[in-house]
This record gives C-alpha cells, structure tokens and sequence, in this order.
C-alpha cells in the first residue's frame, strides 16, 4: 500500500546518505524500533522509511541511509520470491505474508513488510536484486502514537467480529511535510483520516469521515479506506481513497486537518465484491491517470479527468455496476497482489500464480 505522490511535488532534498545532523533535523534517535506488526509502507525525505504499525497503532520514521542511486534505471525480475524472502527472515515460505511494497524514489530500490507466522519484518530489495532484512538495531528512528486507536481486542458480531487494532493502519503517504494516516478509531463513525507532522514534533490530527457508498445505496462512516494517494485536484491538496466494494472518494485535505467529520465526493463506483490492494498515480501522453490493484477485478487504468466536479455520486449503483470515472481493465496484468511506481515510466509489481508462487517484476506503465 506505498506511494509515489504524481501530481503533488514532494520536497525531497536529495543529499547523500541521511548523516547526523539529517537525524537531528527529523527528531531519529539511535535505539531500537519495538515494531509489533509489519503494515504500510512509504517514504519521506531523505531515505526516511515510514512503517505503519497496526497492532501499536504507532508509526515509525526509519533511517535507511541509502545514498541516492539511479531509480529511472532501476530494473527488477525475481521469481520464486517467496522462497527468497523466506530465506532472508527464516521461516516457511507457506506461512508468509506480504503486507506492503514500497520504493525508496532516491535510490529504486524495494522495501517490503512481511510477515512470517506472527513474527514481522522488514525486507530491502536493492538495485542488485540482493533480498536482505533491514536491521532494526541501533537505528536512527522516531516513533509517533496515534490517538484514539480501537481496543486491542476481538469486538463486533457475526461477520463483524474481529480485532478492529488490527485496521487502526491501513495505508499512509507523505506529503507536503505530513503523513497522512488511514485506518480506523475507537467508537462511532470508525472510519479516520489522520494528518501527522513530519518531523513527528506533535501528535495526529484526527478527522472522521463519511461516505455515499452507491454499491450499498446509503452514506456510511465505518469502514476504512484501503488505499489512497494525495492527489492534486484543481490546485487543492486532496486524499483520493479507495474503499472495499470499491467506492473511489475525494476529500480535501485542508478539511481533513480542520474538521472533526469530513464528508467526502464519491467520483466513482468501480463494482462490488471487490476491495482495492494499492493505487498509484503516473502520467502517459500528457494525461494523468490511476491505477489501482484490486482483490476480485484486476488492475484498472482509471481517468482523472473532470475530477474538479463538486458533484459526486447519490444514487445507488445495483447488480455489480459501474458509474463515475471511466476506467480500463489492464489484463496482462493478472496476478497482481502488490503494486508500487518504480519511477516515471515503470511499475513494479509482485504477481501471484496458480501455485500461490510469487513472482517481482517491473513493468512499463500501461
């Protein structure tokens, strides 16, 4: 879930390496990150690795000290990834999860969180290809805890019962020197959009939000975003969230940091029994586009045109249907279970086959 940010301009500062006055800047200290479990994952400046911490309902901003490489050349072609990852972390390859794949966009190189029985982990994929775990020890990190995070406990009825802690993180992203935060809070109207400062010099600014949601035909606020991208929309900062079954939803960050309950624009229904895995945002032939990764539907190529409409979808989308931005189903793209912008012309994406094998690659945006 991991985010090259298109049309906002980030305001990296490309230096070699993330040094000790670097570190002072951005509040790291040395020690070692108590990370209960791998979740989201993204970048900010300087080699800063963010990792999304569900089950601490915390973030962490981790120091790489990667040195700035050639991302626009990066190349990647690994099969049988599950066992290579397997072999980087111990375990069973049968018993490993991917949760996210990001890329650091000063180097292209590919980090990932894993998950191997309950045990969590980091994993680097550098421009070599060599797959190592990123050592936790002695690193130069900061850690901010979110407010109002759900119970860490088993709640809900039928099949709602679950451990909501365990959403308190979906997806993160910085931009313009904030992480947003998506995931879920403690209470009524769960579903949250969180803006926290980076450096982590203050806590998080917690807004709850609302949604049309037309596969469901009603305005819902409980369940969380899956994936988003801050997304530039006519001149304004906006989150573009994507939600299971598949809602795609504007919302205006200025609101997100100024009102306790935002209510978003659906633009578009992208059909039922589906929940979104990643979106990025990339530009071919002069046009800006999405392209979102999804459980049940494949990879969408998703216009941005026309987004800048204030009026969204009210009236229910039955059977399936889909209404709001056009979009095409990219189907050589089967498989995808992880997707991440390599840089301005590739994606790199982790593929899953009949066997259940995995396979990474990059691949020329559609």
């Amino acid at each position: 879930m991991r985010k090259t940010l298109g049309a906002i301009v980030l305001s990296f500062m490309m230096v070699a390496g993330l040094h000790a006055a670097d570190s002072e800047m951005y509040g790291l200290k040395k020690g070692t990150p108590e990370i209960k479990s791998a979740g989201p994952l993204a970048f900010a400046p300087d080699g800063v690795l963010l990792v999304g911490d569900p089950k601490s309902a915390a973030v962490f901003a981790i120091a790489t000290g990667e040195k700035p490489g050639a991302p626009d050349k990066a190349t990647f072609e690994i099969t049988s990834l599950r066992e290579k990852l397997a072999k980087a972390i111990g375990g069973s390859p049968a018993k490993l999860n991917i949760t996210d794949l990001t890329v650091n966009p000063e180097t292209g190189s590919l980090y990932l969180s894993v998950t191997s029985g309950d045990k969590p982990a980091l994993v680097k994929i550098d421009a070599e290809q060599n797959v190592t775990p990123l050592k936790l020890k002695d690193v130069a990190f900061a850690e901010v805890k979110l407010s109002d995070a759900p119970a860490d406990e088993i709640s809900g009825e039928g099949r709602r019962r679950r451990n909501l802690r365990n959403e308190s993180i979906t997806d993160l992203a910085y931009a313009d020197g904030q992480v947003i935060v998506t995931g879920l809070a403690a209470g009524e109207g769960a579903s949250a959009v969180r803006s926290v400062p980076f450096p982590f010099t203050t806590g998080d600014q917690l807004s709850r939000i609302e949604i049309f949601h037309a596969a469901h035909g009603r305005d819902e606020d409980y369940a969380a975003i899956r994936t988003f991208v801050p997304f530039n929309i006519g001149g304004e900062p906006h989150v573009l969230a994507g939600f299971t079954c598949t809602p795609l939803v504007k919302f205006p960050v200025k609101q997100l940091q100024s009102q306790e309950k935002v209510k978003g624009t659906t633009v578009a229904e992208l059909g039922n029994r589906n929940q979104p895995i990643d979106m990025i945002v990339y530009e071919k032939g002069g046009k800006t586009y999405l392209l979102s990764a999804n459980t049940a539907r494949g990879v969408m190529k998703i216009s941005t045109e026309d987004l800048e409409r204030e009026e969204g979808l009210t009236e229910p989308v039955k059977g399936g249907g889909t209404a709001g931005q056009s979009f095409e189903s990219i189907a050589d793209w089967e498989g995808v279970v992880q997707l991440a912008k390599l840089n301005d012309a590739n994606a790199v994406v982790v593929m899953q086959g009949a066997d259940n094998g995995w396979t990474l690659k990059s691949i020329a945006l559609p």
